[in-house]
């Protein structure tokens, strides 16, 4: 039988982007249709490659052809993404910036930001990392680059910090530049211009995400952040008991703010339960159980997953190699799961964002 790209096109019109609400042509999803007699090849254009979505994405594309034109064409679909942004982040070459922050300290918010990029490099974006926790930088230590110092480069007669990379990402951290057994008094003026220049001074390149992990609380690096890059969105960090969950309020409240205005990607809520390495099927809520679903439904924002207290997640990071790059361990998973939440909430995001400039346009 003869197919014609219009057949094709109307098929895959029927294919729905779960996230986006609009069929696959019309958010121009499907490009480079090749026919060749009974074989038909296409691109499939995903927001993001960390879309969770992909599997059903595809085969709902498999069942149109079948459906609308034949089940006996062999069909080839290359799933590939291009991510999207809708606005100038500030920052040369960077499409989206991910804050991750927590209203209080000890929640394992560092943690979950390393992992979180790791994930989204894994996925194959183009991910940077910024430790802009200046109080207490812990990149250094979860990446085994203690002691490791940036390079520096000159182009257009200024001088360019050149990112670390390390296991696919690049990464800049407070840490690399002061004595980790020396502390630093920081003041307000000295810790904003220090941040700016972790985005500024610094030879980035293309990057679909920049992963930005803040110090715990509301303070000045929130403020300098906010205000000066276009940030895409937040994720906030709890654990399950309510003194966390205040805090996370409080933390989340700021955000809001007219003058800071920073969408909410959702809630991550760590420490969960402990698993028992001896029981691994057993479950303890030893800090109360469903605080973070609770919150995430109260402020209507995506729950994006919960992060078990497991000794291994701190093991990993303490001897430099994040539990997400172990495939073997059943806690690079949840890590998984959470940044494909992530990436799939900046897109929905940058989606609505895109529709209102063209409605108010």
């Amino acid at each position: 039988m003869n197919i014609t790209k219009e057949q094709v096109l109307y098929a895959l019109g029927h294919v729905e982007e779960p996230d986006l609400k609009k069929d696959l042509v019309t958010l121009n999803m499907i490009q480079d249709i090749k026919i060749d007699g009974n074989h038909l090849n296409f691109s499939v254009i995903l927001t993001t490659p960390a879309c969770p979505l992909k599997g059903l994405i595809e085969n709902a594309c498999r069942n149109a052809i079948a459906h609308f034109i034949s089940k006996d064409i062999e069909v080839s679909i290359n799933m590939t993404s291009r991510v999207t942004t809708q606005k100038n982040t500030g920052v040369p070459g960077v499409k989206n910036i991910i804050a991750v922050a927590s209203g209080k300290g000890g929640v394992g918010k560092s943690t979950v930001a390393v992992n979180l990029a790791l994930g989204l490099a894994q996925a194959g974006a183009k991910v940077g990392l910024i430790d802009a926790d200046i109080y207490g930088p812990s990149i250094p230590i979860m990446f085994g680059l203690e002691g490791a110092r940036p390079k520096a480069s000159q182009a257009d007669g200024k001088t360019r910090i050149e990112p670390i990379e390390k296991y696919g990402i690049k990464l800049l951290s407070i840490g690399f530049f002061t004595d980790p057994n020396q502390p630093v008094p920081w003041r307000g003026p000295m810790v904003s211009t220090a941040v700016k220049q972790l985005f500024n001074d610094a030879d980035w390149g293309e990057l679909d995400y920049l992963v930005v992990d803040l110090p715990p609380g509301t303070g000045d690096v929130h403020i300098t952040v906010a205000q000066t890059f276009p940030v895409t969105g937040a994720v906030i960090v709890t654990t399950p008991q309510n003194v966390a969950l205040a805090d996370a309020k409080k933390g989340i409240g700021m955000f809001l703010m007219n003058a800071i205005n920073v969408p909410l990607l959702g809630i991550v809520e760590n420490m969960s339960y402990f698993i028992p390495a001896e029981l691994p099927e057993n479950k303890y809520y030893i800090f109360g159980q469903g605080g973070g679903q609770k919150l995430a439904k109260q402020l209507e924002v995506p729950f994006l997953g919960e992060i078990p207290l497991v000794k291994s997640i701190s093991d990993s990071g303490d001897a430099g190699k994040p539990v997400i790059l172990d495939h073997q361990n059943p806690m690079s998973g949840a890590f998984t799961e959470m940044a494909q939440k992530v990436a799939q909430q900046v897109a929905i995001y940058n989606a609505e964002a895109n529709d209102r400039k063209l409605v108010n346009n």
